[in-house]
């Protein structure tokens, strides 16, 4: 995926959503809240840093939400979220999976953007199993934050997620965008055009949302920005810094999904969307998209 600047523009690269993460302060209560949705996760176990465990909602597609949090109370991982899970700050993270991390990091390193990795990571599920695989961080932000970070499976990467019971089979597929909150929307458009050559984004005021929104049409991604300094994401941008701010599970049937305890349905870039209520999800913003 390199650039030749003297063959005219470069192709948009499509982005495969690998995870989106959501962190709290006890990994009980994040699932407790979403097993009282319908959306039973399962326990995935502890993280190679010694720190964080985590349970995560596979999807028929492959993508998942992971939940995570720290496996005992106070403590902090300092490249993973430790804010974020201290202070319940919800969705942090967001993750793309590559074929060649090295050559992907390569990529982006070249575009002049800070890169940490590839590196090693690993997990042992509940039952024994280790689970291995390859990161690179991306910018100079918290890992996922504003830019995704990349991922690679080393073990088969049905060891590390595979459908959950709650939702495999079901009109729910999978990540459908990811809606990352960010200081300055046009310096971000211009990041991620940069990185990506995707076309200039749909910008609107969300009032029900609640923020000014960047949709980039060729892709899963919405910027979005304070309307004002004193509004939730300008709050939620004040203690945790730049990160994902909410996401949008696909849907195959929006109507059948009904059946689910939303809010009333919402247009979202010429597409039916419905949220959870967040304050079920201790204020996380999680919804679905037809």
């Amino acid at each position: 995926m390199g650039i030749n600047e003297q063959a005219g523009p470069a192709a948009p690269i499509q982005l495969t959503i690998d995870h989106v993460t959501i962190a709290g302060s006890t990994l009980a209560a994040l699932e407790a809240s979403f097993a009282a949705i319908g959306l039973t996760t399962d326990y995935g176990g502890p993280h190679s840093n010694g720190v964080t465990h985590m349970s995560l909602l596979g999807f028929d597609d492959g993508s998942y939400i992971e939940l995570i949090s720290s496996m005992q109370p106070g403590q902090k991982d300092n490249v993973f979220w430790g804010e974020h899970i201290a202070g319940d700050g919800g969705p942090c993270a967001w993750a793309v999976y590559a074929e060649d991390v090295a050559a992907e990091a390569e990529r982006v390193r070249r575009l002049g953007v800070t890169v940490t990795g590839p590196n090693y990571y690993h997990r042992r599920r509940p039952d024994g199993q280790l689970v291995e695989w390859d990161l690179a961080f991306l910018g100079d932000k918290a890992a996922g934050a504003t830019i995704p970070f990349i991922i690679k499976d080393i073990t088969p990467r049905t060891l590390r997620v595979q459908p959950s019971a709650a939702v495999t089979g079901s009109v729910l597929t999978g990540i459908g965008q990811v809606v990352v909150g960010v200081e300055s929307l046009s310096e971000t458009i211009t990041l991620f055009q940069r990185l990506y050559h995707w076309a200039e984004p749909q910008v609107v005021d969300d009032v029900n949302f609640g923020a000014k929104l960047a949709h980039f049409p060729e892709s899963q991604v919405t910027l979005a920005a304070p309307l004002t300094h004193k509004d939730w994401l300008a709050m939620q941008l004040a203690r945790f810094g730049e990160s994902p701010c909410a996401f949008l599970i696909n849907t195959t049937n929006f109507e059948a999904a009904q059946q689910l305890d939303l809010l009333p349905p919402v247009d979202w870039f010429g597409r039916p969307a419905a949220w959870f209520d967040p304050a079920k999800l201790n204020g996380t913003r999680l919804g679905l998209i037809g």
